[in-house]
């Protein structure tokens, strides 16, 4: 079921009855993918249904629905830009009204989420449907702390997981992610990130989110934080940057999110522990002031030492103060302040600080969401901040 969580937009036309929904599918072993199948089969009319893979072939046993070979992409643990254009391309060649991407471990997903982003986009009651996956309390951090807040304090977006795996597009909408992605590919950035939910925002096109339930998050194949974190926050911050003259003007919030989640408190992590996630934080600060002095004004450095010089339970991190680093170093990121691979090796302890102060006050009984939103209406309150130093950037010289 759709959740209160939409942003309005102009409706795309009604297609013909005839078009079909292609379903683009991720590679998937021969069992997960017959789940799928099954599935999508359950909750889409097969009549209008074009399910389109490059893993091994279903057909044989759904011999009514009708397969096609995708082409080798939809390798990565998140679509990249040549899977956005490939899944226009197919949609076009086989005259879709819209398009569903699942990707990697798409067996996880359940009948009644598949069934909610199939139906909004087969529907046209939407131009992009995103999935709000239900987590573990400590999983996902890098979306919980960077992603979500800053892509809805400056796109007005409610969507709480904006570089979501699964998703489904309006034709229009595919047609615009393409040529996103076709600007990307031409900077040879073929496996780059791409962000929907900004692109959407942008258009003004409608954006409706689905509660999907659990869904097993695929990993990606250097999982190490020092990877991770500066692809996904670096392709952010790139699209921010070109994006700069629609999110500056004042727009309508999104309400508050309604999260089933929000009124549960799950039980403490006892095996979470952030003892090594503060040293590396301390050690950073002793041993980074040189560059963290390039990126961040003195309240901002002022407030780390408070932090530095805190122990155990009592170590929170301000969210007015993490919103404003993020800021910081996405200005820094535009401004070019440093050199970006040392920029965002300085983030990574700050980041680590932000996660050991999650923990701690969810361990002490607040609800993760609860504290996420918190952040995230840090993010909103800031945005002026960010504005400001964005379009007068020399009043500020630490």
């Amino acid at each position: 079921m759709a959740t209160a969580n939409q942003l309005p937009g102009p409706k795309a036309p009604s297609a013909p009855s005839a078009a079909p929904l292609l379903v683009l599918l991720a590679p998937l072993p021969q069992e997960q993918l017959a789940g799928v199948v099954a599935n999508l089969a359950a909750c889409v009319d097969p009549d209008s249904l074009l399910i389109a893979t490059s893993g091994e072939s279903a057909g044989d046993s759904f011999p009514a629905l009708r397969m096609v070979a995708a082409p080798e992409t939809m390798s990565s643990w998140i679509p990249t830009a040549a899977d956005y254009v490939n899944a226009f391309q197919l949609a076009q060649e086989h005259k879709a009204r819209a398009v569903l991407m699942l990707g990697q471990e798409a067996g996880s997903l359940g009948l009644s989420g598949l069934r909610a982003l199939a139906g909004s986009v087969a529907g046209t009651d939407a131009d992009l449907a995103l999935p709000c996956y239900d987590l573990p309390p400590h999983a996902g951090l890098v979306n919980s702390a960077i992603l979500y807040p800053l892509s809805r304090a400056l796109f007005a977006s409610p969507a709480r997981f904006p570089l979501a795996i699964d998703l489904g597009l309006s034709l229009r909408m595919a047609g615009r992610l393409s040529a996103a992605a076709q600007r990307l590919i031409a900077l040879n950035q073929s496996t780059a990130p791409l962000w929907p939910v900004n692109e959407a925002a942008a258009a003004g096109f409608a954006i409706n989110e689905f509660g999907v339930g659990v869904r097993f998050l695929p990993q990606p194949a250097e999982p190490d934080l020092n990877t991770v974190l500066p692809l996904v926050v670096g392709s952010l911050f790139s699209d921010v940057e070109v994006k700069a003259a629609f999110w500056q003007r004042p727009r309508q919030l999104p309400s508050a999110r309604n999260h089933p989640h929000l009124s549960q408190v799950p039980a403490p992590d006892p095996a979470a522990d952030i003892a090594p996630m503060i040293q590396a934080f301390r050690i950073a600060y002793t041993n980074l002031q040189e560059i963290w002095s390039l990126v961040l004004p003195p309240n901002s450095l002022l407030g780390l030492k408070r932090l530095s010089l805190t122990e155990g339970a009592a170590f929170r991190m301000p969210e007015t103060l993490w919103a404003r680093i993020v800021f910081d170093f996405l200005l820094a990121y535009r401004q070019r302040t440093i050199h970006r691979g040392h920029l965002f090796g300085a983030l990574i302890p700050l980041y680590l600080a932000w996660v050991a102060s999650h923990i701690n006050a969810t361990s002490s009984g607040a609800n993760p969401e609860h504290h996420i939103e918190a952040v995230a209406a840090a993010f909103e309150n800031e945005k002026p901040y960010l504005v400001a130093r964005w379009r007068w950037p020399d009043r500020f010289n630490p």
